[in-house]
């Protein structure tokens, strides 16, 4: 149905995250991965849905010049924003085990903006979701580091692996948001933009 209506139109994803590309095959959308380095740096005075609205305009700057008529680039960034911090992703094994702990018996928000671009307008939404964790015990953590490595995963987690499956007691909104991509808002938006470019 979406293919149908984006026949006059090419997607350009720039992520490398293979869940961000899957769910785009999910939605059985044609599309091109064009990656292109950015230094994800952030003014301080931003706050949460502030700090990932940036960062998906942010990568969104080194195509702009090369976009054509139809082209739609799809950029996008999530944090975790816990304890009025944004956790980014685990640098090593001591970060992500102290982010994990951090989180464990506690609440936080995972925020997902996604930016659309055309050559003529840019757009940017945001999702967030409460992830409600139970109390973790040490050795789960440091099980779940060692052998899952979350060092690609804001907040050193990923919801649809043996963490979430053990640890989460609830969500409140989009699951699909804290596994890396709104596809609900994605979704939505592609449609609009197809009507109005």
């Amino acid at each position: 149905m979406l293919k149908e209506i984006l026949k006059d139109h090419h997607i350009i994803l720039a992520s490398g995250s293979p869940r961000r590309q899957q769910f785009l095959k999910d939605l059985n959308l044609d599309f091109e991965i064009r990656l292109k380095p950015v230094e994800e740096i952030y003014p301080d005075r931003l706050y949460k849905f502030e700090i990932s609205d940036y960062l998906a305009q942010l990568k969104s700057l080194p195509f702009k010049a090369e976009l054509q008529p139809g082209d739609i680039l799809i950029t996008s960034d999530t944090i975790v924003w816990h304890q009025e911090k944004a956790l980014g992703k685990p640098s090593d094994r001591e970060e992500a085990i102290a982010m994990l702990s951090s989180l464990s018996g506690q609440t936080h928000e995972v925020i997902t903006s996604v930016c659309f671009t055309t050559p003529s307008l840019q757009k940017t939404v945001n999702s967030i979701t409460r992830v409600f964790f139970r109390t973790l015990l040490q050795e789960e953590i440091e099980f779940y580091v060692d052998h899952y490595k979350p060092y690609d995963k804001a907040g050193a987690y990923g919801i649809q692996e043996w963490i979430g499956q053990v640890g989460i007691e609830k969500i409140e909104g989009s699951y699909f948001n804290v596994v890396g991509l709104p596809v609900d808002e994605l979704y939505k938006n592609l449609k609009i933009l197809a009507i109005r470019e």
